[in-house]
């Protein structure tokens, strides 16, 4: 049954969470490197997908489960989360919490771009304007506010944060005609995941005792940017009238996200920062002018 009220309460509720992930992985990451908190990250996530399943009585659904579905969530699992927030994490540990944040939200460019070659889309007019926009955002972000000068203020960090724009782009686009139970590919794509982060940290990392701060902050993450808020908003999409009227709410985040990473973190935001970020969203709003349109009807 549609619910737009609830929606909303839903949708809000993951917006607040994803606002906060931002500042918990800069804090994380000052206790943790990149992969020890993707390891603990990922398997409180998957645990709590688990759980959400448990819960809503669809364990079951794990037994319809075939090789190819398998096969399938573990190519899904090594994009997201393993690649993704491997790269993510790391940009963030290089950069300002004010520029990766928003330079990871040019995917929504980037899957427009990718349309074209994977899904044979035409572009439109609009969207080249939109993409454009999006660009002197990350120009902005990346430079510092000085765009003439074109000195990139950490390229690597830069890189790492637009790839991850890449990353979630393909693993948006390769979930498009995704028929199964969305919170159990989730779980499936975390099982996978973790398994890959495990392999990776057993292989390539030092075992040490990890401080209690940092497996807080951890926890905190795989709870908030992975597990529940994703159970939140997909919650929300189903209860909306039109899935539309949540899905724009989404561009709140980053400029709420400014706010905890002042107070918190204690970060000076730039004039860039903002410059930046809200060309970053005018761009992407500008190439979902049509939906703006239906929610005013």
């Amino acid at each position: 049954m549609k619910n737009q009220k609830q929606a909303y309460i839903y949708a809000l509720s993951a917006i607040l969470a994803w606002s906060t992930v931002a500042t918990a992985f800069k804090l994380s990451l000052q206790h943790l490197r990149s992969v020890e908190l993707l390891l603990i990250a990922g398997f409180t996530s998957m645990m709590c997908l688990f759980v959400i399943l448990l819960l809503q009585g669809n364990l079951r659904l794990l037994s319809g489960v075939s090789a190819k579905d398998l096969l399938w969530s573990t190519t899904l699992g090594f994009l997201n989360p393993f690649l993704y927030y491997l790269a993510l994490f790391k940009a963030y540990d290089l950069l300002p919490a004010q520029i990766a944040q928003p330079l990871n939200m040019i995917w929504g460019i980037v899957i427009v771009l990718l349309s074209i070659p994977i899904l044979k889309q035409k572009i439109k007019g609009r969207s080249i304007i939109a993409i454009i926009i999006a660009f002197c955002g990350v120009a902005v972000l990346s430079t510092g506010g000085n765009i003439t000068g074109l000195e990139i203020e950490n390229p690597l960090g830069v890189a790492l944060a637009l790839s991850c724009s890449l990353i979630w782009s393909f693993y948006w686009l390769m979930n498009t005609r995704d028929t199964m139970d969305p919170i159990l590919r989730l779980f499936l794509n975390f099982s996978a995941g973790f398994l890959f982060t495990l392999a990776f940290y057993l292989l390539f990392n030092p075992i040490r005792p990890l401080p209690i701060a940092g497996i807080a902050g951890a926890v905190y993450i795989g709870l908030f940017e992975m597990g529940l808020s994703f159970f939140l908003w997909i919650k929300a999409l189903k209860l909306s009238t039109t899935t539309d009227k949540v899905s724009i709410l989404i561009y709140i985040a980053p400029f709420v996200s400014l706010i905890f990473i002042h107070f918190i973190l204690g970060e000076t935001i730039r004039g860039s920062s903002i410059i930046g970020l809200t060309l970053i969203v005018t761009g992407i709003l500008v190439q979902q002018a049509d939906k703006l349109k239906k929610i005013k009807s």
